[in-house]
């Protein structure tokens, strides 16, 4: 289905595209942690949410 070449350049991408969005990360972590502070909360609502969905669709 994919020629040997095809294959190589696709692991080797992944491999620096994964890279690249490491030292992103890393460059970016005071900025994640300064305006990012309250958004643990807000997924955790979400997943609530999600679960009190599921919940009464379960029970009703």
């Amino acid at each position: 289905m994919f020629s040997k070449g095809q294959i190589i350049f696709g692991v080797l991408f992944f491999i620096v595209f994964a890279i690249i969005i490491g030292f992103m990360y890393r460059k970016d972590l005071k900025l994640h942690k300064r305006f990012y502070s309250g958004s643990m909360w807000i997924l955790l609502a979400f997943i609530g949410f999600i679960l009190f969905i599921v919940g009464i669709k379960f029970f009703l």
